[in-house]
């Protein structure tokens, strides 16, 4: 019965989704006022449908209904119960109603966020939305229904897989998709400016929080991805240019570069038909990832489709997403006139540059991944693009772009001047060299790139601060004017200092990971040991356990350092019997100047356990940055609420002096 309560939802959302974007352009068409009531009440009702159908297949998971045949696929009796809720997305059928869930709970947060002044742009927002809800929805009715059942039910189900029974992993595609799903929103506003022929500094304004929402998100869940795959594969890789990898960062540049751009757009009035375009296509790489994973063309932990009429069908919304955008966007690009105009130096020429080097970056990662994919599908030749061809193109790329972000952030809107910006950013430069010259000196002499990485983070940081300095005052005026200035700059400001702040730290650990990391393996008996970079790693004792749904070889490993007893770390080696699959437990002792790495393996009986050690200098920065980089999206965002707040009161402000006068 929950299963059919939970299709019935799903039916019925398709069915409002469908008749309230017909409807809703159909009204607008004959400006019928009672269309805009209607729009936003049906993007609440989709949400509530999708919600529902949601907390069905939830109970099915939690209950271990095996009649429902993607719990009986993915699920089992003796798995945690943790994971028996996250196995509700941990496969394909339940990943897209995940990814259906949050589609209509943007849009219903828009219907709840609007304001009455801009109802028929947000009407057609409703619109283009329901289009996309109603495409996808479709999609999970016809080719991947969530509450098919199973005659007759197994006692007992597969089990998922282990490699999702994570903690990290449960969290990562919730974030993803988050952000994924919420460029929809941008898309949508986009596509509903494009048919009022209405784009400008207020469009840019009301759409920026939605994209920085989605940006953040999407970091959020990019870091988590890459952490799960840090401690959870054994081998410490946490990027290695896959291209599910690759599916995340696409839209991930593409948007960061709509954010800047929206910047420019809603400060000068420019750059309009620039930014629309990319609204268009961060969303549409967003669907090209989902085509990437859940086509069947990849093999992977994400990709769980391999039904060729699931990525048919995909590739169908694919096609009428992108080319139907596009074609509106022929349409009206012409009309997308700039009032505002700038000079060769200024921060809307440093921002286009970023844009441009962001953009090209983008179209790099597009044709590394997607190129192998067309050889392998018009020809039996088989090709890989992998990390050297990434590491030789887009990294000077970035490079490049890192050289320019101080420089951006201190130039004046419009006309700016160079040199005195260059005067200031003095002593950053100098800390970079210093940085670059004495990286090359301590850690690696042959690691040029470690030293380059070192000098662009140290610039970067260095420059940020200075920026913030400049504001500031500081030193020019009494330190308490200079925190009351602080107080009142806008959180925009800081939301900028500390996103590229952010981006500082990650770009030094990045650096710190690739280029000086150490690694030697052996194989170890108890009491024996292995050396590496200072370290003594001993394996004390191997146990064998029993947990919830898996056995367990649990490796203890004394650590020490010179005569320094530093501890013991503890890792694991699981196989689950009804997957017939292992999974790795790293043992990982983390500090600020590095990470020791421990994994161990299958044992061989007259050799012992094969132990892989590693040392990844400052591996705890990579989150630490992607969080103060995803803090600074969040400022940014809260910006907009406070201004809103402000503005607001002065409108109420205004209203009551208006009646005391009356």
């Amino acid at each position: 019965m929950i299963a059919e309560l939970g299709q019935f939802a799903l039916i019925l959302a398709f069915a409002v989704a469908l008749a309230q974007s017909v409807l809703t352009f159909i009204g607008l068409r004959t400006a019928d006022p009672a269309i805009h009531g209607f729009a936003r009440a049906g993007s609440i009702a989709q949400f509530v449908l999708m919600l529902t159908a949601f907390a069905c297949l939830t109970v099915l998971f939690a209950v271990s209904d095996f009649s429902a045949l993607v719990v009986a696929e993915n699920s089992h009796t003796d798995k945690p119960f943790l994971y028996k809720l996250t196995g509700v997305w941990g496969n394909h059928e339940g990943s897209m109603l995940l990814w259906g869930l949050i589609l209509t709970a943007y849009t219903a947060a828009l219907a709840l966020s609007a304001k009455p002044v801009e109802a028929r742009l947000v009407s057609l927002t409703f619109a283009v939305q329901s289009l996309v809800t109603a495409a996808f929805t479709a999609f999970l009715l016809f080719t991947s229904n969530p509450f098919a059942r199973l005659w007759p039910s197994p006692l007992n189900g597969q089990d998922l897989n282990p490699l999702l029974q994570d903690p990290g992993l449960a969290s990562h595609p919730p974030m993803l998709y988050a952000g994924y799903v919420g460029f929809s929103i941008t898309f949508s506003f986009a596509v509903a400016a494009l048919i009022e022929g209405r784009v400008d500094a207020r469009w840019a304004r009301i759409v920026r929080p939605w994209a920085l929402a989605a940006w953040s998100f999407l970091t959020v869940g990019i870091a988590l991805g890459a952490a799960w795959a840090y401690y959870e594969l054994g081998w410490g890789g946490w990027w290695a240019w896959d291209p599910v990898e690759n599916a995340s960062l696409m839209p991930w540049l593409a948007g960061t570069a709509f954010i800047h751009s929206l910047r420019v757009m809603e400060k000068r009035d420019t750059l309009k038909a620039w930014t629309i375009l990319l609204a268009l296509m961060t969303f549409s790489l967003s669907l090209a990832g989902t085509f990437l994973v859940r086509s069947g063309v990849l093999t992977s932990v994400h990709a769980f489709a391999v039904d060729p009429e699931r990525g048919v069908f995909i590739l169908g919304i694919l096609i009428a997403v992108i080319g139907g955008s596009l074609a509106l966007y022929g349409l009206r690009a012409s009309h997308l006139k700039p009032t505002g105009v700038f000079s060769e130096v200024s921060r809307e020429s440093t921002l286009l540059i970023n844009n441009l080097f962001i953009g090209a970056a983008c179209a790099l990662v597009f044709f590394g991944t997607f190129y192998p994919l067309f050889i392998t599908t018009v020809s039996d030749e088989t090709i890989t693009v992998g990390a050297p061809f990434f590491n030789a193109t887009f990294n000077p790329m970035m490079g490049v772009l890192f050289i320019l972000v101080p420089v951006s952030g201190m130039l004046a809107w419009k006309r700016g001047k160079l040199k005195p910006v260059l005067r200031k950013l003095m002593p950053a430069l100098v800390a970079a060299l210093a940085a670059g010259v004495l990286a090359l000196w301590i850690a690696d002499r042959t690691q040029i790139a470690g030293a380059l990485g070192t000098a662009l983070a140290v610039w970067v940081g260095i420059g940020v601060l200075t920026d913030i300095a400049q504001r500031l005052k500081l030193g020019d005026i009494p330190l308490k004017a200079s925190l009351s200035r602080a107080i009142n700059l806008p959180l925009g400001i800081w939301g900028m200092a500390v996103a590229h702040f952010g981006l500082a730290i990650t770009v030094f650990a990045i650096t710190g990971v690739s280029a000086w990391k150490q690694e030697t393996s052996a194989f170890l008996m108890p009491g024996q040991s292995l050396q590496i970079a200072g370290y003594t790693v001993e394996l004390d004792d191997v146990r064998r356990f029993d947990g919830a749904n898996y056995v367990a070889e649990e490796g203890r490993f004394a650590i020490s350092r010179g005569q320094r007893d530093l501890g013991e770390l503890v890792a694991e080696r699981r196989f689950y019997p009804v997957r017939q699959m292992s999974t790795t437990e790293s043992a990982i002792r983390t500090r600020g100047t590095g990470d020791l790495y421990i994994s161990f393996g299958e044992p061989s009986r007259e050799r012992g356990w094969p132990v892989h050690v590693y040392i990844y200098p400052f591996a705890m920065w990579l989150w630490i940055g992607s969080a103060i980089l995803t803090l600074g999206g969040v400022l940014s965002i809260a910006d907009r609420g406070r201004r809103a707040l402000t503005a607001r009161k002065a409108v109420d402000s205004a209203g009551t002096v208006r009646e005391a006068s009356a």
